[in-house]
């Protein structure tokens, strides 16, 4: 199995609507790649280290998948219309890495 995080730095510059996010984003993300989405996680930064230090990054999800293969069936027809839709949330660019899931419990 797979993890595609999406995660979208907090910076000084930078804005985040999560409620737009959680009611709009993830809904339409989920619908677009629901062939081979096997569960999805979003989150949202608290604090860095210390409780008293800004969180680096606003929040963002994970998507899970059975393989690399089986995201990118699904990401090629979604990908248009996802980017278009960050703006409405977001000036932050996503910071996105892949990653294999090596333990469930």
């Amino acid at each position: 199995m797979i993890k595609v995080s999406v995660l979208y730095p907090k910076k000084s510059d930078t804005h985040f609507d999560m409620k737009y996010y959680l009611n709009h984003h993830i809904p339409l993300a989920m619908r677009l790649l629901k062939n081979g989405l096997r569960r999805t996680e979003v989150d949202e930064g608290l604090h860095g280290t210390l409780p008293d230090e800004p969180p680096a990054f606003h929040g963002g999800c994970q998507f899970y998948f059975d393989s690399v293969e089986a995201f990118a069936a699904v990401w090629g027809s979604a990908a248009a219309e996802l980017v278009a839709d960050i703006p409405k949330y977001t000036n932050s660019a996503p910071v996105i890495q892949f990653n294999a899931v090596m333990l469930q419990a």
